[in-house]
């Protein structure tokens, strides 16, 4: 989302960094380390999802600060990779942007936060909610995980992201509301139809590489 330097109270900065590890070491603990080592192709899914995000995040627009607005693609790598792996793979290429100088080094918790893990877990919980749910036809899978858990993922973040500018005092709500509230449909569009058009490409020629997918369950 772009956070840069002075938009965050030191109590936010510090709130925000303390998440940032709980959760980064909640992701570390739940990744099945050996599976990653003996799986080439999931290796080459895990650094290749971490490269093209890390290029595909200098790509934004906006005017004022912390309001950019850019495509996520967390959702397709939390359907490819699982949770755990998305949020590492999210990291590295947070760090590729910083190493860029797209993003301050001060802000790396904030933007990880918001950027990557706020995504990351709402695409996984849409994913458990899709399974509870047993449905039996695989566009299921394509819609509500793909195309509108990417939507309602961003619209999270982006909701996450402005509840700490106004609590910060940078921004008015009624400012929020007009440069960027207003706006957010018009995000989740084009989130929704990118993550969503991978997905079922992926599902159609590389079924294997959706992890979260269980095609047993679909007739």
């Amino acid at each position: 989302m772009g956070m840069t330097d002075n938009l965050l109270s030191t109590s936010q900065w510090v709130i925000t960094l303390l998440l940032f590890v709980v959760i980064l070491a909640w992701a570390l603990r739940s990744i099945d380390w050996q599976a990653l080592r003996q799986d080439n192709a999931l290796q080459h899914t895990f650094f290749g999802a971490a490269v093209v995000l890390g290029f595909l995040w200098q790509l934004r627009a906006g005017i004022s600060p912390g309001l950019s607005i850019h495509v996520f693609g967390i959702t397709v790598i939390t359907l490819m990779l699982g949770w755990a792996l998305a949020v590492l793979s999210g990291f590295l290429a947070l760090l590729i942007t910083v190493i860029t100088g797209r993003e301050p080094l001060l802000m790396f918790a904030a933007n990880g936060l918001v950027t990557v893990m706020v995504p990351a877990l709402v695409s996984h919980g849409i994913m458990l909610w899709e399974r509870r749910q047993n449905f039996r036809n695989f566009f299921a899978y394509i819609f509500f995980c793909g195309f509108f858990g990417a939507g309602i993922s961003v619209a999270v973040a982006g909701s996450v992201m402005c509840l700490m500018l106004w609590t910060s005092g940078v921004y008015e709500f009624q400012t929020l509301i007009h440069e960027y509230f207003r706006y957010l449909p018009l995000f989740m569009i084009p989130e929704g139809f990118v993550n969503g058009t991978f997905v079922t490409g992926l599902m159609v020629f590389h079924p294997d590489r959706l992890t979260t997918l269980d095609q047993r369950r679909y007739r």
